[in-house]
């Protein structure tokens, strides 16, 4: 069975990433920082009858991140690498006037160092694989301008550059940054409370991240929404 390590799987995008891998007979290392939250997570991923390792802790620790990758090798290998795992730098968010340094230091060092950390431990079973994926979850703040949205939006424009030349340096694997669109999420609602404005549910997205593992497109960026209306 193909192995996929998703980082902040217990609930959002990471969680129903999960559901649909273990769907299709994926095994699953599952992380995420709440330990509770995550092993009720695992349980319903666990109904799928696939083998799922659940492990908290925060991806910025080294020690955590070799876990998770010795976790996936115990399963087998690693086919797929989901940095899904996100910081704001605030909550709710700010303008960058107001925005604290530690803040956006912690904002980086979740987003892209620790990604790129993982990635580093993790490449030796993923050019193994055969068919090995890196996904890094993006958003459209990385490419656009929106107001208190800096230091996220920051934080992603470097994980995206970070996965564009990863997939220029890695021709045997597949990298994408994919921009998953508006959902109803905890880190949206962190960010912005007071926008009470309906949006779509995490598990409407998922299927534009099967497609690419489906059709295995060339590394690059990709946003969900236009690879769901490939599908209509």
């Amino acid at each position: 069975m193909p192995v996929a390590i998703i980082t902040g799987a217990s609930k959002g995008l990471g969680r129903a990433l999960a559901e649909a891998l273990a769907a299709r007979g994926w095994d699953l290392v599952l992380d995420a920082r709440t330990a509770g939250v995550l092993q009720e997570a695992a349980d319903g991923v666990r109904t799928y009858g696939t083998r799922v390792t659940a492990l908290p802790g925060d991806v910025t620790d080294a020690g955590h991140r070799a876990e998770l990758v010795a976790a996936a090798w115990r399963l087998g290998g690693l086919d797929l690498l989901v940095s899904n795992a996100s910081a704001l730098g605030a909550e709710p968010l700010v303008h960058l006037e107001a925005l604290p340094a530690e803040g956006l230091r912690r904002a980086l060092e979740v987003n892209v160092v620790a990604a790129l950390g993982l990635v580093q431990e993790a490449l030796p079973l993923l050019r193994a694989s055969g068919a090995g994926t890196v996904i890094t979850v993006s958003s459209d703040a990385a490419a656009e301008a929106y107001e208190t949205w800096g230091g996220y939006g920051a934080s992603k424009a470097a994980l995206d550059h970070l996965a564009a030349v990863l997939g220029a340096e890695e021709p045997g694997l597949r990298v994408w940054a994919v921009d998953p669109g508006d959902m109803a999420t905890d880190l949206y609602a962190a960010a912005v409370p007071d926008d009470g404005d309906p949006r779509p549910a995490p598990v409407s997205v998922v299927p534009g991240f099967l497609r690419l593992l489906d059709e295995r497109p060339a590394s690059g960026r990709y946003a969900a929404p236009a690879l769901l209306e490939g599908q209509r």
